[in-house]
């Protein structure tokens, strides 16, 4: 895989809620430099970042419902109909957790489908494709629950499922942290669940070449990273 393969499947991401103006505008830079596929930023940032964007060919992506995925699902479709008015071409939104791990996927597909309607019908009224990706935030389910995570973002006509956040917190018996990342296992799940017309993003824990590659080889099409200008540097 060439640098520009890779650089054009890296949502260059600065979701840090310290982040300030300067450091947005200089992410927009770098992404514009690289050719990355877009930027992934908070809410607030989305108008920003369009503005600094605009011609570049970069998209402008945010998160919805981030980084818990526990606001009601009528709030996550109001944001996502915010921030697409804002100039987002892109929305990841996280599920209900809870709901997944309790078996509630009823509640799961619903959530995800409002999303889903409200970036269609927001595109619509500004003449854009607006994609659609879904965070299940794997660490915290079962390969049972994500397989049917996948086939709910799957019927509810979601763009891609996303392996992570990069937020969660999950311990061991003793309190030590665990990995809360992308995993090559998680992808080729979610991949194989999803078959071919979906997309996978792997993102949380993807900081060097060798990482992605792993992931693009297990079956994602999309890496979220903070590390992307680390990562094209090993190409050099």
């Amino acid at each position: 895989m060439t640098k520009q393969e890779i650089a054009s499947m890296i949502d260059h991401t600065l979701l840090a809620p310290q982040a300030g103006v300067s450091e947005i505008e200089n992410l927009c830079k770098e992404a514009a430099e690289n050719h990355f596929a877009s930027v992934c930023v908070n809410p607030s940032y989305v108008e920003l970042s369009a503005e600094l964007l605009k011609g570049s060919g970069v998209k402008v992506c945010t998160v919805i419902g981030f980084p818990l995925g526990a606001t009601p699902s009528v709030v996550k479709a109001f944001e996502t109909r915010k921030t697409i008015q804002d100039g987002a071409d892109e929305v990841d939104m996280v599920i209900n957790v809870g709901a997944a791990r309790d078996g509630r996927f009823s509640e799961v597909g619903k959530d995800i489908a409002d999303v889903v309607d409200a970036a269609r019908d927001e595109g619509k009224k500004l003449n854009k494709s607006i994609v659609v990706k879904v965070i299940l935030e794997t660490c915290y389910l079962s390969d049972q629950a994500i397989e049917s995570c996948c086939l709910c973002a799957k019927k509810a006509g979601a763009d891609f499922v996303k392996t992570s956040t990069g937020f969660a917190i999950l311990k061991d018996k003793d309190g030590k942290l665990l990995p809360n990342g992308a995993t090559a296992h998680h992808v080729e799940l979610m991949r194989k669940t999803v078959g071919k017309d979906m997309g996978v993003k792997a993102s949380g824990g993807v900081r060097t070449s060798k990482a992605a590659l792993e992931m693009v080889e297990a079956g994602a099409n999309r890496i979220g990273t903070s590390s992307g200008i680390a990562i094209l540097k090993d190409f050099e």
